[in-house]
């Protein structure tokens, strides 16, 4: 007994443990700790002053640690933010999040967790806390571009992508669990959900990251239905760790998300961060003296802790993770690779695009942001890079000396209609900054941004927009933002839209590709562009209280029977691609089989191309209300002019079911399903057949 105790005080000897060794000993190591001891696992390591000063001078500059316990030689967790990349350091920056759900690319987003994970352990960390799957339900909401769009099932698929990729390298949380999609009001706002929607739209990707192996989550700082997410034992301990079988441990969202450190502890809460605050372990010990918090309860949440460090207590192995990994060429081509694949081609009137460098002798790059490396919020996922690349600076170094390239920094319109009218292409660089969008802190200690006011671009930028298109038809837009953009005022006047979103340090080079030719654009929306505000669901980016309910996006879009401007799922390429053929494996199923539908695509244009097939499922006479169809499979394929290939998607029946409130259970219906696969969500773009479930 005393060589085993001994033992299990050097973390260099427990790795590559079983998962019944890492239980046994996790266990063991627990009952050798004191109260205190355990006490001090369930919050930051740095004094609160010491640590809130550190912060608010520059955040996550380096690791932040919690649950260190030297006696025992336990090791702390060392986090690190940032979905674009590690905030530590100067690391890589990727596209924002919902740049990367518009590839639709989930082993793209796996290669990109395994780059961060790799940059967060050269900088000294083991906890990425980046891994943002909130649903993005209304397009003001200030942070969606850390989201993965308005689809559960993309989203889910995305998160667990990443959650897989830097899980191979450290701990991976997901986060903000639940119901966060709003700024201003996320410290107050109390979010009305009834149970069904709740379970069928704001959660569902949250179990499948889960279920793929997320190893922690954090508590948002918004309520649920009357109780703080860190303080809601509903959503921690009876869903996430009843419900799921969820083994990992949960942290608050930073410093405002616990007001009750008793009822937080009670409800499901593990760790405290990133300083102590209202779970100080001076304030645990006289819960648990005063019968207000069992240690049964303390034990399980240090119980969890352990388990994940050990489960994730690696051989540091030096030349993996040495400071030469740390913006690496292979991370920066990684990067490029991701800002392709994310750029939308909204519009292409006449295919305008791409632009020849051979013809095209003399182009302007028009606005304020034509030269500006911008990235997006700077806020809590701020990166900071050692360079960016703008779309002037992209430009100029894919078309060389022979086209001249004239810039203005400015939204100036009679400046810009004087140039515009003398070159034969303009490219305007429209969109929005961390100043009207982002992160949101009273203080403005964060950001300047919060949740967006108007969806149209800034007036005076529409304004330039449609000064330019006045005197040089020739006019590609292309647009920078973290969500939809209504472009009704605008759009008919130019040639050419895309959606670049905020694409990271390597951003201006792939919007150059794209418009010369150099890549063929292959996004698609995750998120739709409404025609107008009425297609949106209810938003009050002050409010106190907020109902979610079943629809938003494309499910409202459908139930409405409104026309988008850009829908869900839309996207040009400079090819074209016909579908045929849908067909079902069988015409009926049983209860634990899967649907398996195959649909031929073929390029019929006459270059190379990426297309993303989609399929969505219907319902037809169903027992309670459903969506008109939901996502249920994509598949990116790449086809040479002339190539048609057979894309096969599974569709196993349990992501049929609807969450019954009387059974309190999932539910299969016997009924039948429509099956709808196409290159949108857009209905009459789909092909369809159907099938029985008995």
């Amino acid at each position: 007994m005393p060589e085993e105790r001994k033992d299990i005080r050097n973390w260099s000897n427990l790795r590559g443990l079983s998962r019944d060794e890492i239980e046994e000993t996790a266990r063991a190591v627990l009952s050798e700790m004191s109260l205190e001891e355990k006490a001090g696992q369930l919050q930051g390591d740095r004094p609160f002053i010491r640590g809130l000063v550190s912060m608010l001078r520059r955040y996550n500059k380096e690791p932040y640690p919690a649950g260190a316990c030297p006696r025992l030689g336990i090791p702390p967790i060392l986090f690190g933010d940032g979905p674009r990349g590690v905030v530590v350091g100067n690391s890589t920056c990727f596209p924002v999040p919902i740049a990367r759900a518009a590839s639709w690319d989930a082993s793209l987003e796996e290669r990109i967790g395994e780059a961060i994970g790799t940059e967060l352990r050269a900088q000294g960390g083991n906890y990425f806390g980046g891994v943002c799957i909130n649903l993005l339900r209304h397009p003001s909401w200030g942070r969606a571009q850390e989201s993965y769009g308005e689809d559960s099932f993309l989203t889910g698929e995305m998160g667990a992508a990443l959650v897989q990729g830097a899980q191979k390298h450290v701990i991976a949380c997901i986060k903000h669990y639940a119901a966060n999609s709003m700024e201003n009001a996320r410290f107050k706002v109390d979010v009305q959900v009834d149970e069904r929607s709740l379970r069928e739209v704001y959660l569902p990707h949250f179990e499948r990251c889960v279920n793929a192996g997320a190893a922690s989550v954090m508590g948002a700082y918004n309520k649920v239905n009357g109780d703080r997410c860190c303080e809601n034992k509903h959503l921690l301990r009876n869903i996430l760790k009843g419900d799921w079988g969820f083994d990992g441990f949960v942290i608050s969202d930073f410093i405002f998300a616990v007001k009750d450190g008793r009822k937080a502890l009670n409800a499901g809460l593990d760790v405290e961060m990133p300083l102590p605050f209202r779970m100080k372990p001076k304030n645990i010990l006289k819960w648990v003296r005063a019968g207000n918090v069992s240690e049964a309860v303390i034990d399980e949440a240090v119980l969890r802790i352990l388990r994940t460090k050990l489960r994730f207590n690696r051989d540091p192995e030096p030349s993996m993770y040495s400071k030469d990994k740390i913006a690496s060429p292979a991370h920066r081509a990684l990067a490029l690779e991701a800002a392709r694949k994310g750029i939308v081609l909204l519009q292409n009137k006449n295919r305008f695009l791409p632009l020849s460098k051979n013809a095209t002798k003399k182009i302007a790059v028009i606005g304020k942001l034509a030269n500006v490396g911008n990235i997006g919020d700077r806020g809590s996922s701020r990166v900071y890079p050692n360079y960016v690349i703008s779309p002037y600076k992209g430009i100029r170094n894919l078309v060389g000396e022979d086209t001249e390239v004239v810039l203005l920094e400015s939204d100036n319109p009679r400046r810009a209609s004087r140039i515009a009218a003398g070159v034969d292409a303009v490219i305007v660089v429209a969109g929005y900054t961390h100043k009207e969008e982002g992160e949101y802190v009273a203080a403005g200690v964060f950001s300047k941004g919060g949740d967006r006011i108007r969806l149209e671009l800034p007036e005076k930028q529409e304004r330039l927009i449609s000064a330019v298109a006045e005197v040089n038809a020739r006019t590609v837009v292309v647009i920078e933002t973290g969500s939809a953009v209504i472009t009704t005022n605008w759009k008919d006047r130019v040639a050419a839209v895309m959606m670049a979103w905020y694409p990271g340090m390597e951003g201006g080079n792939a919007i150059a590709e794209v418009i010369f030719g150099e890549t063929n654009p292959s996004g698609k929306l995750p998120v739709g562009l409404p025609s107008s505000q009425d297609q949106l669901p209810h938003f009050d980016k002050n409010a106190g209280s907020l109902t979610y309910d079943f629809y938003h996006g494309y499910f409202l879009v459908d139930v409405k029977g409104y026309r988008p401007a850009f829908p869900f799922g839309f996207g040009l390429s400079f090819t074209d691609f016909a579908y045929s053929n849908l067909r079902l494996d069988k015409e009926s199923y049983r209860s634990g089989e899967a649907i398996l539908a195959s649909v031929d695509v073929e390029n019929t244009g006459s270059m190379p191309g990426d297309e993303i097939v989609q399929l969505y499922v219907g319902y037809e006479g169903s027992s309670v209300d459903r969506h008109l169809k939901d996502l249920r499979g994509f598949s990116r394929v790449s086809l040479f002019p002339g190539e048609t290939v057979t894309v096969t998607m599974n569709v196993p029946l349990s992501s049929l079911a609807f969450y019954s409130i009387e059974k309190a259970a999932w539910e299969v219906e016997r009924i039948t399903y429509r099956v709808l696969v196409g290159p949108s969500s857009q209905n009459d773009a789909l092909l369809r057949t159907s099938c029985m479930v008995h």
